[in-house]
């Protein structure tokens, strides 16, 4: 069983990232192969909607974001974790979700499975914000679960966070920590 771990924190080893970090861990202690993308050290544009991909379903502009894709084809479990800005997720991350156009063309125009082999897959959220507003998650909850939906990726929950905010907040919330670390292993069950 193959974990993927996308992280789009700009801040490395953060709450996000501890969070990610733990709930891979539970993963791979349950027997899992686990890796971590951080798309802030990547380099990649935006979608640029030049349509490019209608004809094949890949995307043909030719950057980093070309890593990603067969990593999403390889994985059975996939979570993506990202702190809130301005009550969204980071740039980072919704411009790797746009890139995944290619494979909506895949999907809706070619007729063609999104992520190559039809084959169960997860989907996680863990989303950490500063704030306490009530609707902090709203945003990021609708574009990941429509993401997943798309990819024919089965949303399998989420970690949600408020008023986590400085580096190392987290060490102060145990109970979060051995949340992830629980989920990461559940993820594995059938």
């Amino acid at each position: 069983m193959k974990v993927l771990g996308i992280s789009g924190s700009p801040r490395r080893n953060g709450n996000t990232d501890t969070l990610l970090s733990e709930m891979l861990r539970g993963a791979a202690d349950k027997g899992a192969e686990t890796k971590t993308i951080r798309l802030n050290s990547m380099k990649f544009v935006t979608c640029q909607h030049c349509d490019g991909c209608l004809k094949e379903g890949n995307c043909i502009i030719k950057d980093e974001m070309q890593e990603i894709y067969p990593e999403f084809e390889q994985a059975d479990v996939i979570i993506l974790a990202t702190p809130i800005q301005f009550m969204g997720m980071t740039a980072p991350m919704k411009a790797m979700i746009d890139r995944f156009q290619a494979r909506w063309a895949r999907k809706y125009v070619l007729k063609i499975p999104p992520l190559g082999e039809v084959k169960p897959r997860k989907g996680f959220l863990i989303a950490v914000g500063g704030t306490k507003y009530k609707n902090i998650f709203d945003s990021p909850l609708v574009i990941v679960k429509t993401f997943f939906l798309l990819m024919d990726i089965e949303y399998a929950g989420d970690i949600l966070l408020k008023e986590i905010d400085e580096k190392g907040a987290i060490n102060d919330h145990p109970e979060a920590l051995k949340q992830a670390y629980e989920e990461g292993q559940k993820l594995l069950e059938a």
